[in-house]
Order: C-alpha cells, then structure tokens, then sequence
C-alpha cells in the first residue's frame, strides 16, 4: 500500500509561513483582576477552547508586570492602550483635585456631553482629560477606515480603552442598557437599539448565584453568597426556595440593584461578550480590506474578587464560566475567520491582593477618612486651626496650598513633614512627597515605581503605599489593586493567532494540507513543525516530485507562468495555492526567486513524497 506524505520544507530562500500582511481582526482581551497564576491554578477545571485554547496555542509571556506602583484599573489600562508609563500618560487615578481650578476632577467626567438616549445621565463621559494617544486612535490615524470598537461594563475602562475616537460602549448603571456619549456618536445605532429591546440581563436578574460544579471540585473554601451544588440536591432545586435556602445576598456583597447583580457576577462576562458578539458582526469588523481593532475590558471579575476575596468559591465559579463564555467567544470568531485573520490578546489590568483578613500576616484595611483627621490635626497643632487637608483620592493626599501660602510657609517643606509623619501610620510602608518626586530622580527600587506612577499636574501633595496585604477600606472590599507588589503588578500576557507562533500557524499549516487534500493526496499522520535537522534520505531526497506552494503578492496567471506544469487549486489568499506537478529543489529555489522579483513571496512549500508501507 502507498500513502502520500506531504512534509514542511525549510527551503533557502523561502519566507516563513506566516503572511507579512496584516490581521484582519485584532481583538483586545482584557480580564481585570486576574493574576498570571489564575490560569494554572483553575486549568484542571478549564475547556480546550478558552483560556487554554489561547495559552497552548499562542505565545504566552510568563513575567508580563507593571513597573508602576499605582496599578488600579484605569491607570494600567491607559499603560497598556497607549504604551506609557502613567507619569507620562497622565491617568493617575479616577478622580484627582485641581489646583488651577481648586476642586475635584472626574478622570471622565464631561458635562458637556450626554448619552443620547437621556439613560439617566449615565453618559457624559468624554475621553477630553486623556493625554497619550491609545492604540486604536494611531490605528484610526494611519488607516482612517479601519475601525476601533470599546466595549466594557464599566464607562471607566471603556472610555480609557477607546480614547478619544473610534465607538466605545458601556452598560447604563440603572436602566442596564448598553451606551455610549454624544462625544463618540450623537444617536444611539440602531443595533444597540435592538439589542438594548431583547433585555438579555433579565434572565440574569433575580436568579441566585449556583455554583457550576459540585462543592467537592472546588480548590478554594470560602463562600458566603453561591449555592453550592451539593446543597442544591439536598433541596431538589425546589422552585418554592425560601429565603433562607437560597441566599442571593450576604451582608459583604452587593447591594441588590440590577447592574450590582450583573456586575459582581458571571452574568457581567457573559453579557460583554454577548454584546461584544453583536457589534463584531453588525459593525462587519474585520470584513473589509483593513485592520480593525475591537477592545473588549470585563469588569466582574475585579468587582467578584473585591467583594468576595480571590480566595473565594465564587471567584473561582466566575473563572469555570468566564472559561465557558470565552470558548463560546472564540468559537463564534472563528466561524467568521480563519485562524491567521485574527490575532487575540490576553492580558489584564492588574492582579489583586490576598483578603486582608486572609493571610498569616496581621492585616488590616487602611482606614482613609481617619488618616485625613489626624495628618490635619497634626498640622493644625504645628502652624494653626485650618482645614489643611483637602482630600484624599487612591493613595494621594491633597494640600490646602492657599492656606499654606497665606502663613508664608514653605510648601516643600509642609509635604515633606507630612511624609514624614505619615511614615509613622499602621498600615504605611512608604511615602514621598511631591517636592521629592520632581527634583530627584529614582533609579531602582521602590521610589523608582512611585516615580513611574507621579504625574506632576494631577498627583498628590504626599504619595503612600501599604504595607503588603492592606488595602483602603472601602464598602464591601476584601480584595484590591493599587500597589507595587508582586500579587498587583504581575498579568497575564498571551498573543494568540497572526504572528503569535505555535497554533496560529500550525493552523496555517493544517489550512493548506486540507487543500492539498482536497486535490487527491493522502496526509500522514503527523507533520514536521518546529526547525529541525534534515533527515537522510526524505528532505534532503533531490530528486523531481510534485510540490505544493503558497505565494502571495502575485496574480495566479503569474504564479502559473513561473512553476509552469501545474494548476491552481486555490485563490482565497492573496494570491494563490498552486500544485506543482514536478520540480526538484533547484527549480523551486529558481522560481522563488522570480517570485521576489516580481513582488511577490513565497509563504509556504510541502513536498509530496511516496511512502511505502
């Protein structure tokens, strides 16, 4: 019996495989909280098809951080759209105070815009106090007719995703309608429109929380507001459940508003990417000759993890269905695609701390409101009654600079006592103060971090951080962000599909053996991948056979005219598929040359070679 075996070759002079043009689809994937461990620690739990589908299948960096310490959500969300440090970017937080104008500013703030539906006001918000340019706005300026789309329940991370142009669209925090600002679109589309009609998160709402696997599969321990499987039998999923044998709500969760219920659960995945879905068909992103840019940020699992702890039964259920959603996700890009049209990223904004209460460590929430009244009874006590202290936002303390001026004192000196004095808080491990962070330079180490995260016009009088473990006591936090430490600063950071390596070009690889095939060869069971040494008597073989090849750049009257006996057996690429019915290693080296002189390139060859069995 005689089969086909159709190998890789590594021909000189012949391109890689992969195609020099551009991705159609770049798809930005961000899973805010998520630590680079989160994966390996659920991946026993986890589908082929999500994570595991791009961290097996693409390239995956293992020591992706920050080096800043200030890692909330919009700080390392405008690091990663514009490629700045936030000492440069100028996102330093949601809200900071404004000399120039003396009151707070909302990083999104616009009063000049609305949503165009009038959902309560929830959509003025502009990108106006962004300053570094993100990704999809150098996308929209080197090729105006592509496209960049935002999506994220959050209008914080949507609006810092998308910046300043392109279409960007958030959840309504009352009506749970999708949005967006008349600075972006000055009607609501029609497509929204209907998708808002359908009223999907109503099937999310007023359904409690079960758990997706039986209590026995899960690694972490603590629950307060899931329905563990196990429990549920005991009940028989009765539909007469009583307060007491479903709990939905606990005293540490949520409050129990529409948009809580979506956002501190799976449900808030699930609909982001529902809709993300929508507006990657009705929007025909990547259907056209260009690049087009679609930013997708999910929110729940950072509200999960703040309110129930990473340690919790419920962060992990949210990883087993945000595994599940993602499958779905990919699967449906994939029916639209094929596999070399698309490059995805993985990545997150910041991991999350232990709980505070969690750890062998003593930790503790660091209980802002009361450092403002002791730093201002402090100061009063040194230079005179006043309200010194203006506010405190995200790890940054506001002076009263008018007061300082009107008792002729020295505001460099006031923010350095203060830092002093601040050194000596529970809770504190380091703080500097502005005056420090703008004549000296600090060139490792944790003053380094600090450095990275000050922006002169918007950061604070006296800059903190905690301790490791503590986090700023806030309303139903057991978990957050915001530090220089490893568990804040460490992400994922995974490529997966045009020019990440591995599957996606395996895939490329597997495309045109499936041509092959259906042109009459037999495909053996494997095929050679990686670069490896020729094998006696198979690669090396000189002898005429029929080969396979892949150019681009090219009309397939030309590829025909320079391969010569053969036929053309496919034009989806740029270029074609051609089937060289014989040719040896001297003659396809030759017409790889004629190839690049006429423009074109060479992107794949296979050699048709006899097995005898």
């Amino acid at each position: 019996m005689k089969k086909i075996l159709l190998v890789l070759l590594l021909l000189p002079g012949v391109l890689p495989i992969l195609a020099n043009t551009p991705p159609r689809l770049v798809i930005n994937l961000v899973v805010s909280s998520m630590r680079p461990d989160d994966i390996d620690r659920y991946r026993s739990q986890f589908g082929t098809g999500g994570f595991l589908r791009l961290t097996e299948g693409g390239a995956r960096f293992t020591e992706g951080s920050y080096d800043y310490q200030q890692t909330s959500t919009p700080v390392s969300l405008a690091t990663l759209t514009t490629g700045a440090m936030p000492s440069t970017h100028g996102v330093i937080s949601t809200r900071w105070r404004d000399y120039i104008v003396n009151k707070t500013v909302g990083l999104i703030d616009d009063p000049s815009v609305r949503d165009p539906e009038y959902y309560h006001g929830n959509g003025a918000y502009s990108p106006r106090n962004l300053i570094a340019p993100t990704v999809g706005e150098a996308l929209l300026r080197q090729s105006p007719d592509s496209r960049s789309v935002t999506v994220a329940l959050d209008p914080i991370s949507a609006v810092v995703m998308g910046g300043r142009e392109g279409m960007t669209f958030w959840m309504d925090s009352v009506s749970c309608n999708w949005t967006t600002s008349t600075y972006y679109l000055p009607v609501l589309p029609a497509w929204v429109k209907r998708f808002n009609a359908d009223k999907l998160y109503l099937s999310y709402i007023g359904e409690p929380w079960h758990s997706l696997l039986n209590d026995d599969k899960y690694r972490n321990k603590r629950c307060s507001d899931i329905v563990l499987m196990s429990s549920m039998a005991k009940k028989k999923r009765s539909a007469d459940t009583s307060a007491d044998a479903v709990k939905r709500i606990s005293s540490k969760a949520p409050s129990e508003s529409r948009y809580d219920n979506i956002l501190y659960s799976p449900a808030g995945n699930c609909l982001t990417l529902q809709f993300a879905k929508t507006a990657l068909t009705q929007l025909d992103l990547g259907k056209r000759d260009r690049t087009d840019l679609l930013n997708i940020c999910l929110d729940a699992p950072r509200a999960i993890r703040e309110a129930y702890g990473p340690e919790s039964i419920e962060a992990e259920d949210m990883y087993y269905r945000l595994d599940q959603d993602l499958e779905e996700f990919l699967t449906y890009v994939y029916t639209l695609f094929k596999p070399h049209e698309v490059l995805v990223i993985l990545t997150s904004d910041h991991g999350s701390s232990p709980s505070y209460d969690f750890g062998r460590e003593a930790c503790d929430r660091f209980n802002t409101r009361q450092f403002e009244v002791i730093v201002n009874g402090f100061l009063s006590a040194r230079y005179g009654p006043g309200n010194w202290v203006l506010e405190y936002e995200d790890k940054c303390l506001y002076l009263n600079h008018n007061l300082v001026y009107e008792k002729d004192l020295s505001l460099a000196d006031i923010q350095n006592e203060v830092a002093t004095f601040a050194m000596q808080f529970r809770g504190v491990s380091h703080a500097l103060s502005a005056t420090a962070m703008r004549t000296s330079y600090f060139g490792s180490g944790y003053a380094r971090k600090m450095q990275n995260s000050f922006y002169p016009r918007r950061s604070g009088d006296v800059i903190l951080n905690l301790m490791p473990g503590w986090i700023e006591e806030q309303e139903r936090c057991w978990s957050s962000s915001g530090s220089m430490y490893g568990y804040d600063t460490e992400v994922p950071l995974v490529f997966y599909g045009k020019g990440a390596g591995k599957l996606p070009t395996a895939s490329a690889v597997v495309a045109d053996v499936v041509d092959a095939l259906k042109n009459g060869a037999q495909v053996h069971d494997s095929l050679f991948w990686q670069p490896a040494d020729p094998v006696d008597g198979m690669l090396t073989d000189p002898a005429p056979a029929a080969y396979y090849v892949r150019v681009a750049g090219i009309a397939p009257a030309v590829v025909e005219a320079i391969y010569g006996y053969g036929k053309v057996v496919d034009e989806r690429y740029e270029g074609c598929a051609y089937f060289v019915k014989r040719a040896d290693e001297r003659a396809l080296a030759e017409a790889a040359r004629k190839v690049e002189a006429v423009g074109g390139s060479v992107k794949l060859v296979l050699k048709r070679l006899p097995e005898e069995v």
